[in-house]
């Protein structure tokens, strides 16, 4: 059955900052209990990650960059929610952020801005003015698998420690 571990062998993140993207290694001391597992890089997306290393989805959580706008200011944010869930992005993340539009970063510009690889984009050591936007399903659920900044890894958290992060909001945030 599979379980927030899953099969992978993880230890503690601390001890491995190898396999983390820098910013992340930076920002690690202040989620207490994270442990890191490697993982073949071609598996980082949520679906073929799970079935391959037998974690359940709802113990995964997924990490989007967005980047709305109003007038001439662009705003920035990290939105966290379940696999198995959907952030509406487009109503409550769009009200939240006060911006008339609304859409998922750029790629290759949210690698540059994070320092991060897309699909492995976590919340843990993003550029300190962005607001990090949890769901509020992320934060009860337990131990949950989030990136580790490099496609080559995952990060075990606490839910409740992605909500302590700098600029993190608890909000309901899935469809």
């Amino acid at each position: 059955m599979p379980t927030a571990e899953g099969n992978l062998s993880w230890q503690p993140a601390l001890e491995h900052l190898e396999l983390v993207a820098p910013p992340v290694a930076d920002a690690l001391p202040s989620v207490p209990g994270a442990r890191v597992a490697a993982i073949d890089a071609a598996l980082a997306d949520t679906a073929a990650f799970c079935a391959a290393y037998d974690v359940a989805p709802e113990s995964s959580a997924n990490c989007v960059v967005v980047e709305g706008r109003r007038g001439d200011v662009t705003r920035r944010a990290a939105v966290m929610v379940l696999a198995t869930d959907r952030a509406d992005v487009n109503r409550v993340v769009r009200k939240h952020l006060g911006v008339r539009k609304i859409s998922f970063a750029d790629q290759a510009l949210a690698e540059q801005l994070t320092g991060m690889e897309q699909g492995g984009i976590t919340p843990i050591g993003l550029p300190a003015d962005w607001p990090v936007l949890v769901d509020a399903s992320v934060v009860a659920a337990g131990p949950v698998v989030i990136g580790a900044g490099l496609r080559g890894a995952k990060l075990l958290v606490d839910g409740a420690a992605l909500a302590a992060l700098p600029g993190a909001e608890v909000l309901d945030l899935a469809l």
